[in-house]
């Protein structure tokens, strides 16, 4: 069975980040694509692992290939998600989530409308404000910054087919989580999954 794409989307300090990294621990067959980026490498990230990690030439060269499914510029840095790895992980009838921001996620569903795509909001912007801040990975002129961005990027909640409100965040796991169960449980997945139980269940009495 062919797994599904999800497109999660958030603004900077929402808690995307942490809210999939639960989510893939706790559900079996959910992975995180790894995209390519042109940022530089943070404190504690690992080259493989959060990223792929190449420059602004290396970048230019993926574009010409058509290696893609689709990228963006975000802060100044550039952001891509390749086409193959995609395709790769799907076939193999994992679930794969794509972290991208609005514009990236809107390329998604129009190369590939079967996708799924969620919106993590915070519960306030002071919250928002206070996550930024608590990070301390950033100065004050950019944290505005980011809180401009982040109320842009917000105005495109509904674009997506599914919110998230990241309050408290274990209800906010459970909620996420529930999203990619319920999808399991479509007919036509189930179906596939559980061909030899229905068949058995609609063998006719000899």
């Amino acid at each position: 069975m062919k797994g599904n794409l999800y497109v999660i989307s958030a603004p900077s300090g929402a808690g995307k980040t942490s809210l999939v990294r639960a989510i893939v621990e706790a559900l079996p067959d959910v992975v995180v694509s790894v995209s390519h980026t042109t940022r530089k490498k943070r404190d504690g990230e690992v080259d493989g692992r959060d990223y792929h990690f190449i420059d602004e030439q290396q970048f230019r060269q993926m574009i010409a290939d058509d290696q893609f499914l689709e990228h963006a510029s975000v802060f100044g840095n550039r952001y891509g998600t390749s086409q193959q790895h995609i395709q790769q992980q799907l076939l193999s009838g994992k679930d794969v989530i794509l972290e991208i921001d609005w514009q990236g996620a809107r390329q998604i569903r129009q190369l590939m409308s079967d996708c799924k795509s969620i919106y993590i909001l915070p519960p306030s912007i002071q919250a928002l404000r206070e996550r930024l801040q608590s990070r301390e990975q950033d100065s004050d002129d950019v944290i505005e910054s980011r809180m401009r961005e982040a109320v842009s990027e917000m105005t495109h909640y509904g674009e997506f087919d599914y919110i998230v409100i990241n309050d408290d965040f274990e209800q906010a796991r459970v909620e996420l989580a529930s999203i990619f169960v319920c999808n399991r449980m479509l007919t036509q997945h189930q179906e596939q999954t559980h061909a030899d139980i229905l068949a058995d269940l609609l063998k006719p009495n000899t």
